[in-house]
């Protein structure tokens, strides 16, 4: 078998110094696998039964990424959505009619997590009845760690990339600097908190990525590994305190980081908690072969620049068409309603008048908000025709209940609304507010605070 190692050669004194450690070649190695010393019956059996449950959790990683070899990966995740709902009806006797989502955490999530457990466990017995003579699984355990870490890698370059350019937690929006903060969840304060500051985004995606660009080397892996430990960790709590529903998924990527730096345990306890010389990790590549190695380095390095590439590419199309970068829809804006009759009765600002309106919000496109003078909102789809001047407000959970409407700009920051809401005739006069009046888009940066502006 041949191996990667480094060598020395003793040449005298007079004619040349010893090379350099870090030279190295390709020779032949005299310990076979065989050779090698045999690793304990539960060693093994843990390898075997994280090596069956990290493959079926990863898959269908990297197919969703091979041109023409994707759809294996669609008939993977095909074959979960019909194994799932039948171990949640004849097991756990519940129907699941939620398929994964914008949450992670749903019961299809939870019973397919049983299913790999499972899977996993019977895979491991039916290994080692058919396996027991085998006495290590180095050469498998160093692919197992590859897969690993490029897998963990590429989830922390995308979600990197998605902050760096601030696209997974965006600024807050029109709609949402309306809202109390104790009508917000705990996820979206968490939101908002995240979106109202650029350079936190940077921060905190520039971390992931560093995490993720470093698992790609093998000599940095440890490295990598600590920074996404660190990283991850933090999200784990986030997720669990925030209550986000991506708690199963950011748990199985802090366990995949653990993973890569266990075998490194050992050296690490001894540097940091003894303080012992260690010795350097042995570094053992999967290809043996001078061209097979340099080859699939350089292939490593085209894939990870692309993979970074396309990542901060399709986040930065994400903003052109959902967030910052996208186009404003007409009217955008919150205006404040400074006078509305309702059936031809005037309706002052009273806050003990509930269902009067306080405010219209036109964010996104397609989406208006009405808050009304006990600060809670309604939310409604809008269709808005600039060139007839009318605008339709639907419900969002009942789109056949629509609320027509003509409108007219008598000054650019001014507004009137005239139409049938609920049944009745409405006529509202509102004006446009600046987003720069509020505190939490203002406030800006200050080196020095004479007083600590907590608001």
């Amino acid at each position: 078998m041949e191996t990667f190692e480094t060598f020395e050669r003793t040449l005298p004194q007079e004619k040349a110094p010893t090379p350099p450690a870090r030279l190295f070649r390709f020779r032949s190695s005299p310990r076979a696998a065989k050779d090698l010393p045999p690793w304990s019956p539960g060693k093994r059996l843990l390898f075997r039964f994280t090596f069956s449950y990290l493959a079926l959790y990863i898959l269908p990683f990297p197919l969703i990424y091979i041109p023409y070899v994707a759809v294996a990966a669609g008939w993977y995740q095909k074959l979960w959505r019909l194994l799932v709902p039948w171990v949640g009806k004849q097991v756990f006797h519940v129907d699941i009619t939620v398929f994964p989502n914008g949450s992670g955490d749903t019961t299809f999530n939870y019973v397919q997590l049983v299913c790999h457990l499972a899977i996993a466990t019977a895979a491991t017995l039916l290994w080692t009845l058919l396996d027991r003579r085998r006495t290590q699984y180095i050469r498998l355990f160093a692919w197992l760690r590859t897969f690993v870490r490029f897998s963990l890698a590429s989830a922390m370059i995308g979600y990197g990339a998605a902050k760096v350019i601030q696209s997974q937690f965006p600024a807050p929006t029109l709609s949402r600097l309306l809202q109390p903060f104790g009508d917000a969840s705990p996820m979206g304060l968490l939101w908002t908190f995240m979106g109202a500051s650029r350079s936190y985004n940077f921060f905190g995606g520039a971390a992931e990525m560093l995490g993720g660009l470093l698992l790609t080397l093998r000599r940095t892996t440890l490295l990598g590994a600590l920074v996404t430990i660190a990283v991850m960790a933090n999200v784990v709590m986030l997720n669990f305190s925030y209550d986000v529903p991506v708690k199963l998924y950011s748990l199985h990527l802090l366990a995949m980081a653990a993973f890569l730096v266990v075998p490194d345990l050992r050296r690490l306890a001894g540097m940091f908690l003894f303080n012992r010389e260690v010795a350097p990790a042995v570094d053992r590549p999967l290809f043996t072969g001078r061209w097979l190695h340099h080859g699939t380095r350089a292939l490593r390095t085209l894939l990870v620049l692309a993979f970074v590439w396309l990542s901060i590419q399709e986040t930065y199309e994400g903003l052109k068409l959902y967030g910052e970068l996208a186009p404003k829809p007409p009217l955008y804006g919150i205006w404040n309603v400074d006078e509305i009759t309702v059936a031809g009765t005037a309706r002052p600002p009273l806050v003990t008048d509930l269902d009067r309106w306080r405010r219209v919000a036109f964010d996104y496109p397609g989406m208006a908000s009405i808050q009304l003078m006990n600060d809670s909102r309604r939310r409604y789809t809008v269709a808005i025709d600039t060139k007839k001047r009318t605008l339709q407000l639907a419900k969002r959970d009942d789109p056949k209940t629509k609320y027509p409407f003509s409108y007219q700009q008598t000054g650019p920051e001014t507004l009137l609304l005239q139409g049938t809401f609920e049944g009745q005739p409405v006529v509202a006069r509102l004006h446009r507010m600046k987003e720069s009046s509020y505190p939490l888009l203002n406030r800006g940066f200050h080196w020095i605070n004479e007083y600590p502006f907590n608001r």
